[in-house]
Order: C-alpha cells, then structure tokens, then sequence
C-alpha cells in the first residue's frame, strides 16, 4: 500500500489521539455526568475543526519539505475533502443517536457517557475497516467499482426512505436482547451494569451503548468507501476520518436542539453519496479532480442546509 505515511507518523497520530482522548475523559468533566451545554459542545466543536486544521497544515508543510511541494498540495487537499465529506456524513449519525436517545428516554446526562465509548468503538472499527479495505483496493482494483455501485444505490435509497423513521420497538436486534438478557427497567446513574438480589442486570443504558455502536458500524460502511473515492492512501483516509469521528460527540450535543431544523440535509447527503458513487464508477473513464469533488460536496451541504433554514422558518 502506497501512503505518505512514515512509521513515526502513524505512531505520532495514534498517540495524539490517545491523549486527546485522555484530557476529554479526565481532565474535562468526561467521567462526571451532567447536561453538556450549547457552549461546552460548541467550544468543543470548533476545538476539534481547528485541530484537524492545523494538522491538515503541519502535514502541508512537512510534505512539502520532504517530498516535494506538488505530493504536499495534492495531499492536504486529498485531506480536506476526506475530511468534509466524513464529517457531512457523520451528520446522518446525529439524527439516528438522536431517535436512539428519544426513544430510550435517556437523561441528557447521561448520553455524554454513552457516546464517549460509542467514539472509542467507532474508532477501533473504522481503523480495522480502513486499513482492510485499503489492502483490498491494493489487491483488487475492480473492488472500486463494487463500492462505487454500493454508494449510488445508498444514496438512492437514502433519498427514497428520507422520510421513513425506523420502529425501534421491533428491532430485531432491541427484541432479541430484551428476551435473552437480564435487564432493569430504569436507569441506574451512568451504570450499564448493577447487581441485584446476587445476579447481574444489564440496564437500559447498556442496551442503548450497543445501539449506538451498531449504527456507527452501518454507517462506517457506507462512508469508508466514500472516502476512498478521495484517495487511497491509508494514512489520508485514516486521518481524515478520525478527525470527523472525533468531533462527532460535541457535533451531537451541538445539533440535537436543532436537528428539526435541518429536514433537507437527508436529501443533501443522499446526493453527496450519489456524486462519490459515480465518481467512483467512473475512475478509468475520467478522473474528477479533487478540487471539483471539494467544490461539489461542499455545494450541495452548503445549499442544503441554507434550503432547510428557509423551509423551516416559512413552515
């Protein structure tokens, strides 16, 4: 696999993740349950975008004192637009946690915990995926093609159900644990896990942790491949879409007041996916450039969004 990514690079990121990770859950009130407010998730927000930034522009510089400045621009744009495509996509992740959180009556105090090892979980699977399919892509170049098909007929089908909520009353999987596990049926603090009368209950909130990990691995399959219509270094694909992923926790908190806001953005996101899909199919016949991927994606959630806040403000 061919990747702009040193051994000290890979090692270097991981270990800047690890530490992140660290300062949210022990310096930053992560292991102390509370409501997280508009402004704790929007400080965060923002912390995160400026971070994956300025690597984005560390990663500029060293390239381009390593390996020459034309590897440093293609590279670094190949990140932006990795990065925004993922993080576009997340968004889908917010309205799902959302209906998964309502439906569960969970306390907002309670949903930072659930989330944070929904992150860590999302992490560790996308990291195995990533890498799985950039050997796969190494291997098998028709595999694009096959991914290509998968996003244009996800988009399409994004499009068509925009408006369908799932039941998660008959969720096989929600059914299937409420009759084989012993389970309370209130909430114990943070707890997903209490002993009572000597045997061990799972609580609601432990039902609601494999949920959230479930979406996040539906929907690792359909944004893995998308950024590989980007490009197909790991290091970029991994990066870019760690960054999105670790900034999705305080995107939630940030959005979920306002999610009823944003009804056109599902059809934005259907056509991000078709756009990508058929960027793919269409890799031997003709390149688009990453500035016109970049150009595109960031059209069509600009002018979604902007749809959406005048649909809902004239409603």
């Amino acid at each position: 696999m061919e990747t702009v990514g040193s051994t000290w690079m890979w090692l270097g990121f991981f270990a800047f993740v690890i530490i992140m990770l660290l300062i949210d859950l022990f310096l930053l009130g992560g292991r102390k349950a509370h409501k997280v407010s508009i402004k704790e998730a929007a400080l965060w927000s923002v912390a995160w975008v400026i971070l994956a930034l300025l690597f984005n522009a560390a990663l500029w510089w060293y390239l381009g004192e390593t390996q020459g400045r034309e590897i440093a621009d293609a590279k670094a744009l190949e990140f932006l637009t990795g990065y925004l495509v993922e993080k576009s996509l997340a968004v889908d992740n917010v309205f799902v946690w959302l209906m998964i959180f309502s439906y569960f009556a969970v306390p907002p105090e309670y949903q930072r915990r659930v989330l944070l090892y929904g992150v860590l979980g999302a992490l560790l699977m996308r990291t195995i995926m990533i890498l799985a399919g950039a050997w796969l892509l190494a291997h098998f170049h028709w595999i694009l093609y096959v991914f290509g098909a998968f996003l244009v007929f996800t988009g399409i089908k994004m499009m068509w159900f925009s408006e369908h909520q799932p039941d998660l009353e008959q969720n096989p999987l929600v059914r299937w644990l409420r009759g084989h596990m012993r389970m309370t049926t209130t909430f114990h603090q943070e707890k997903f896990f209490v002993v009572q009368n000597g045997l061990r209950y799972a609580t609601p909130l432990f039902l609601v942790l494999i949920m959230v990990e479930i979406t996040d691995l539906i929907f690792a399959v359909d944004s893995i491949p998308a950024i590989f219509a980007i490009t197909s270094d790991p290091f970029i694909v991994l990066t870019s879409n760690i960054f999105a992923i670790l900034g999705l926790r305080a995107m939630y908190f940030l959005l979920a007041d306002f999610a009823d806001r944003f009804v056109l953005l599902k059809y934005g996101l259907a056509l991000v996916l078709i756009f990508i899909g058929s960027k793919m199919l269409l890799l031997d016949v003709y390149k688009i450039p990453i500035t016109w991927s970049l150009v595109v994606v960031a059209s069509i959630i600009a002018i979604s969004v902007i749809l959406s806040l005048r649909y809902t403000r004239e409603r």
